[in-house]
C-alpha cells in the first residue's frame, strides 16, 4: 500500500513538473498551466503577508540565546544544501562550536495518522522529543526514520548532533538543554521564521538554473521571489562552471544579478567535488581513477540527475544504462536488482549512485555486478575568503 501511495505521488510529481516546465504538450497541460499561475499569485500573496505578519509581530518568533545559521535556497530541491550544510558544521566544530543540526526530516517516517489528528483536534502541542539521528558520538537512526538527508549528515558528521523535528524551536531548545550545543545550523531554513535570535542566512542559487523558470510554486519552484535574496547574508553560487568563456560569461551575470539583488552579502562559487567510491553494501572505497575507461550504469533519484551523470563522464566513464526515478525515491529490491540485470545485459562492469540514493537502498541477496555511491563534498573555487570571515564572525560574535 505505501509503495502504491509512494508511485502515485512520483508519479504526479513528475507530471506537474513537465507541464510547469512545459515539457508536456496540449490544450489540457495549457489549461493546467494558466490555473497554477493563477494560484501562483495567491501562493505569493501567502508568502507576503506571512512575512509581513512576523514583522509586525503578530506571529512570534524566538530566540535560543546561541548563534542560528539557516542554510536554503528560494528554490524547491536542486541546488545541493546538504553538502554545504555539512562544510559549515566541520568548520565550526573544528573552531571549537558545539554544533546541532536540526532538519525537518523531509519524507521521514511521520507520527501515526490517528496520533496527527487527535493532536490536531484537539489543539494539542506537540511535546514528543526531537527524533535523535546523532548524539555527536553514534548514528541511532535509520534513514526511513529521519529522512535521507538527515541520515547523510549524521553518517558523515559522527560528532555533530543531528536532530529531526519539523518545530525547530523546540529541537533547538532541547539540543542547547540536553547536549550543551551552541550552534544550531538549520538545514533548508531560509524560510523558517520562527528561530531568530543571533542569526546569519546562508542562500544557495543553482548557477545552471539560477531561478528556475521564474514562476512561484505552483506554477513554478520559487518558494520566494528573487528580490528575497536581499535577506541573506552570504549567497553560495553552486555548481559553477567555468571551463568557456560562455559559460563563464553567464555566471559573471549571475553574480552582476546577485549583487544587484544583495550589494552586502558575500557571493561564493562552489562545486560538488568528487572525493571517492565506495560500496553500497560493503566498507572498500576506491579513487577516482575507478570509472576511467570502464562501462558503467547509473542510478539516482534526486533532483537533477544530470549534474550527476555528466561528473561521471568527466571521470572517463562511458554510462551503458542511465535510471532516473523522482526525488526521494525510496528504492525496493526489485527495482535495483532489475537496474542491475540491465546494466549487466549491457556490459556495465558497475552500478554507480549518489551517497543520498544509497542510504535508501534495500539489501540485496545477490550482487552480479558491484554497486557503489560517489562520495562528494563542497569544493570553493572563488570566494573563500568570504567563507572564512563568514565562520569567524559566527565563532566570535
Amino acid at each position: 500500500m505505501r509503495e502504491r501511495w509512494q508511485k502515485f505521488l512520483e508519479d504526479a510529481e513528475t507530471y506537474f513538473l513537465d507541464v510547469i516546465f512545459q515539457q508536456r504538450p496540449g490544450k489540457k497541460a495549457a489549461a493546467l498551466r494558466g490555473t497554477l499561475q493563477v494560484l501562483s499569485h495567491v501562493f505569493a500573496g501567502a508568502v507576503k503577508l506571512r512575512r509581513v505578519l512576523y514583522n509586525a509581530r503578530i506571529f512570534r518568533d524566538a530566540t535560543l540565546g546561541v548563534q542560528v545559521i539557516a542554510v536554503g535556497n528560494l528554490t524547491v530541491g536542486g541546488t545541493g544544501k546538504t553538502p554545504v550544510v555539512e562544510k559549515f558544521a566541520r568548520a565550526l566544530q573544528d573552531a571549537g562550536r558545539k554544533v546541532a543540526i536540526l532538519s525537518r526530516g523531509y519524507r521521514s517516517k511521520p507520527k501515526p495518522l490517528i496520533q496527527r489528528l487527535r493532536d490536531r483536534i484537539l489543539l494539542k502541542n506537540d511535546t514528543t522529543p526531537p527524533r535523535i539521528v546523532s548524539d555527536g558520538q553514534s548514528l541511532l537512526l535509520d534513514s526511513f526514520s529521519s529522512g535521507d538527508e538527515p541520515y547523510m549528515l549524521a553518517s558523515n558528521l559522527r560528532d555533530v548532533v543531528v536532530l529531526v523535528d519539523k518545530d525547530r524551536v523546540k529541537a533547538g531548545r532541547y539540543a542547547v538543554e540536553k547536549f550543551g550545543c551552541d550552534t544550531l545550523l538549520l538545514d533548508d531554513g531560509f524560510q523558517y521564521w520562527r528561530l531568530r535570535g543571533r542569526r546569519t542566512d546562508v542562500v544557495l542559487v543553482d548557477s545552471q538554473q539560477p531561478f528556475s523558470n521564474g514562476y512561484m510554486l505552483p506554477r513554478g519552484t520559487l518558494r520566494e521571489p528573487p528580490s528575497h535574496l536581499r535577506r541573506a547574508n552570504v549567497v553560495f553560487l553552486t555548481k559553477v562552471d567555468r571551463s568557456t568563456r560562455e559559460q563563464s560569461a553567464k555566471i559573471d551575470e549571475l553574480r552582476v544579478r546577485v549583487a544587484k539583488l544583495n550589494p552586502n552579502a558575500d557571493i561564493i562559487e562552489c562545486v560538488h567535488h568528487p572525493l571517492y567510491f565506495e560500496n553500497v553494501f560493503g566498507d572498500d572505497r576506491h579513487g577516482l581513477d575507478l570509472l576511467k575507461g570502464r562501462k558503467v550504469a547509473s542510478l539516482s533519484g534526486i533532483a537533477q540527475p544530470e549534474s550527476f551523470e555528466s561528473k561521471l563522464v568527466e571521470l572517463g566513464a562511458e554510462i551503458v544504462l542511465a535510471r532516473r526515478f523522482a526525488d526521494h525515491h525510496r528504492f525496493n529490491q526489485q527495482e535495483v536488482l532489475h537496474a542491475i540485470n540491465r546494466a549487466k545485459k549491457r556490459g556495465a562492469e558497475m552500478l554507480i549512485t549518489t551517497q543520498k540514493d544509497a542510504v535508501r537502498f534495500p539489501k540485496l541477496d545477490r550482487r552480479d555486478i558491484p554497486v557503489y555511491f560517489m562520495r562528494v563534498e563542497i569544493k570553493i573555487v572563488a570566494g573563500a575568503e568570504g567563507f572564512e570571515e563568514c565562520v569567524s564572525r559566527i565563532c566570535f560574535r
